[in-house]
């Protein structure tokens, strides 16, 4: 769903770069009087101010919209190392509906296919995903936490998390580290704070830092005394370091090719890029938004543009005089209007600029946690909402300037 969202926005946004650029290059052809139309935008300012508003504001909503998504998919991108390799339970949407055994760890952890570590002990993390009910700290109700209990090697396969404050945790002690952007959102995250987990309550000893990736929405403590703790006799998942290449996808073939294990094995990158459900309906929401408030826009930008010819009646009759053909007037209004919905769009997007790189959370569907984000403007997103807004605004102008061109020449003159 993703991608298909992803290739019907860039086929649309392709389109009307090429009308926009057929429509600029006609103009370059023709001897549209564009020196008359956009002095008639700036003589009537008020109008022109107006429409170039309104369409900013249809572009700063859908900037926004798409630039929460595209927080949502980065967090996912920037998560992981491609030299791992994450094992979860066959059919498992994600992690924490996963379920292997320990059984299953006394198997693959010493397969010929997987790194040693200084010491020689394999490179893998047997992981637990829990979560628990905590209060934030602005007093706005409740909401779910994910702790990852990790173990063995969990801290050196993932060198993208750094402890920023405290200490690591030591285990036995039932101790818990907590993504510093957490720390500022929920109660008792504070060093030397502790909060109730099940049965038990966990004192914070530090901060972690997850590099803009799904780390930052997480928890962490030692995996065995997570199991304990909530009584759980399995794990969620292993993620295990491979010699190289190689290794990696003939552990892949191993794991999924053994049917008594049903477990299935993919890249710790591919399996958090493909964690992004939770931006689909953001995007889906965004295009919905976006095209009822065109519609909106388009209604208004006609209005301005019919408003603007019934004005210029005698001006229009005036350049048809002068040996102006139809098509050209009908371009140079449509060519005043892409200009409007260009500044609109330029607008629009300057006004959504301050959130980028503002830091939010929302639910995740994968999870059912708190999952902290940046807001990300990228730079074609920018264009893609400079480009809806020029669509919008020759739409908007089409009718008008249809119009405009076939006013008889004689009652034009004639008007008032």
């Amino acid at each position: 769903m993703n991608e298909i969202l992803n290739r019907l926005e860039n086929g649309v946004a392709g389109l009307a770069v090429a009308a926009i650029g057929a429509l600029l290059l006609a103009s370059a052809f023709s001897p549209v009087p564009l020196a008359y139309n956009l002095r008639s935008a700036v003589v009537r300012w008020r109008s022109t101010l107006a429409t170039v508003a309104g369409l900013g504001l249809v572009v700063a909503v859908y900037v926004v919209l798409k630039a929460l998504a595209q927080g949502i998919e980065a967090s996912g991108a920037a998560t992981g190392d491609p030299a791992n390799v994450l094992i979860t339970r066959q059919g498992a949407q994600s992690e924490s509906s996963s379920l292997v055994t320990r059984e299953h760890l006394r198997t693959l952890a010493y397969l010929p296919e997987i790194a040693r570590g200084p010491d020689g002990r394999p490179l893998v993390s047997a992981d637990i995903l829990v979560l628990v009910n905590l209060p934030r700290k602005d007093g706005q109700g409740e909401a779910n936490v994910l702790l990852r209990g990790v173990s063995g090697s969990g801290r050196e396969l993932r060198p993208q998390v750094e402890l920023v404050a405290g200490r690591w945790f030591v285990p036995g002690r039932r101790e818990v580290v907590v993504s510093r952007r957490l720390a500022g959102r929920f109660e008792g995250f504070g060093i030397g704070d502790s909060f109730q987990a099940g049965p038990g309550r966990l004192t914070v000893v530090g901060w972690l830092d997850g590099g803009r990736s799904a780390f930052d929405s997480e928890c962490w403590l030692d995996a065995d005394e997570c199991r304990a703790l909530f009584d759980r006799d399995q794990y969620s998942s292993f993620l295990v370091r491979p010699v190289d290449g190689a290794a990696a996808a003939a552990l892949e073939r191993r794991v999924e090719g053994d049917r008594r294990l049903q477990l299935r094995a993919e890249r710790e990158t591919d399996y958090y890029a493909a964690q992004t459900l939770t931006a689909v309906p953001i995007k889906l929401l965004g295009n919905l938004l976006a095209a009822a408030m065109s519609v909106g826009a388009m209604f208004a930008a006609m209005n301005t543009m019919y408003a603007s010819v019934g004005s210029r009646t005698r001006e229009i009759g005036t350049l048809r005089v002068l040996g102006f053909r139809r098509r050209t007037v009908l371009l140079g209004f449509l060519v005043e209007g892409a200009v409007l919905a260009t500044a609109g769009g330029v607008l629009g997007c300057l006004l959504a600029l301050p959130i980028h790189g503002m830091a939010t959370a929302t639910i995740s569907f994968e999870t059912f946690s708190e999952s902290v984000f940046e807001f990300t403007i990228t730079p074609w997103m920018a264009a893609k909402g400079i480009i809806f807004s020029v669509a919008v605004g020759l739409l908007g102008t089409l009718l008008p300037a249809i119009r405009a061109s076939r006013l008889p020449v004689i009652n034009a003159l004639k008007s008032l």
